[in-house]
């Protein structure tokens, strides 16, 4: 049986939001539809697309907002033209940025820009840093919450103090805020005053909004014209976009109201993995409703307490084991949404004790 076999076997899911079969998914967006009247857009233009580029534009604070295809092609090309404006193709990336790690060297290969990396791989990067680099940056890319070190973020001061720097040095700030909502809760802030002072900003429409796929960019109104150009010259001028934004638009009010549920489960997960020091968080505190889970098990192992647990006890722990720094050591990632938050806290307690009890077996052998 495959992971993906596996995972759809089980009936208890920690991580994300619950999985639609696309007949189930296909069938609400049909309803959505019907129930408010929908047309498709021909290249992006209709209202159904344009009501979603306006809300977003809205909530964040912007002048425009504009759909793209995929989050890969919205963020290199607004780094591209940033560049472009500030006559600087140099841009300032985190070592675990999605551009460096998950891109395949796109920036570099299609010519957008070139990446200086800034701070250390396991901690946000600060103000500090940034102004130890003595050449003129194009633009900086700061990413909120960080995904690959357990969703950390800059305190409010360090990113008010980058916000600073950059506007005095003519420096594009551009956020990577695929999973932007997340860390609302724990800033206290909402999304358009953690956005204010950035130039550009990038949305995620399927991560905790739950939709199909595709991305949103904002900023001044020029600069989004000149992304839509070279979105189409990049092959980014889908036909119909409808199924993407009809997928995003449906549950995206709902998505937003219940980010303050799901960082208060991620606390009371905190305050419950106490219990059990064989699951170590990081970081010590959740900064979003998202954090990676340290254990003192190789990921092999690791992979294989989950394929057990999934197997008898249809349980699905976590999606995916990484290697960590210490030999014989993995951590895995857990996004917390509507799965955890719906499961009662007994039943999570006994999930964790199960989850202790299997690495303890495995670390004694």
């Amino acid at each position: 049986m495959t992971d993906a076999e596996l995972r759809a076997s089980c009936t208890t899911h920690l991580p994300g939001h619950r999985a639609h079969t696309p007949a189930q998914l296909f069938a609400a967006m049909a309803a959505w539809c019907a129930e408010h009247e929908i047309a498709h857009d021909v290249y992006g233009s209709g209202a159904l697309i344009q009501e979603l580029e306006d809300k977003l534009a809205r909530l964040l604070g912007f002048e425009a907002a504009l759909f793209c295809i995929t989050g890969t092609m919205t963020q290199a090309t607004a780094l591209r033209l940033a560049c472009d404006e500030r006559g600087s193709r140099l841009v300032a990336l985190h070592p675990t940025s999605h551009i460096l790690r998950h891109e395949r060297s796109n920036h570099s290969l299609f010519g957008h820009f070139q990446a200086l990396q800034v701070g250390d791989p396991q901690r946000p990067w600060s103000v500090a840093e940034l102004e130890a680099i003595p050449d003129q940056l194009g633009a900086a890319t700061l990413e909120l919450p960080m995904r690959e070190i357990g969703g950390q973020c800059q305190s409010w001061d360090e990113l008010e103090a980058i916000k600073q720097h950059c506007r005095s040095q003519n420096i594009h700030l551009h956020l990577d805020g695929a999973r932007l909502w997340e860390c609302t809760s724990a800033y206290g802030r909402s999304a358009a005053d953690i956005a204010q002072g950035f130039d550009s900003v990038y949305v995620s429409l399927y991560k905790g909004i739950g939709g199909m796929g595709g991305a949103v960019l904002l900023g001044k109104a020029g600069f989004i014209a000149r992304a839509q150009e070279w979105f189409r010259r990049q092959g980014g001028n889908v036909y119909q976009r409808t199924p993407y934004v009809v997928a995003a638009a449906m549950q995206l009010e709902q998505r937003l109201a219940a980010m303050p549920a799901y960082y208060a489960r991620t606390v009371w997960l905190y305050e419950t993995l106490r219990a059990f020091p064989l699951l170590t968080p990081n970081p010590a505190w959740p900064q979003a409703s998202m954090l990676h889970v340290h254990l003192p098990v190789s990921r092999e192992q690791a992979s294989e307490i989950r394929k057990r647990i999934a197997s008898e006890h249809g349980i699905w722990l976590f999606n995916a084991a990484n290697h960590a720094a210490l030999p014989g050591h993995s951590y895995v990632e857990l996004y917390i949404g509507d799965n955890l938050l719906n499961l009662p806290d007994q039943r999570v307690s006994e999930i964790l004790a199960l989850w202790s009890e299997a690495i303890a077996a495995a670390g004694a052998r």
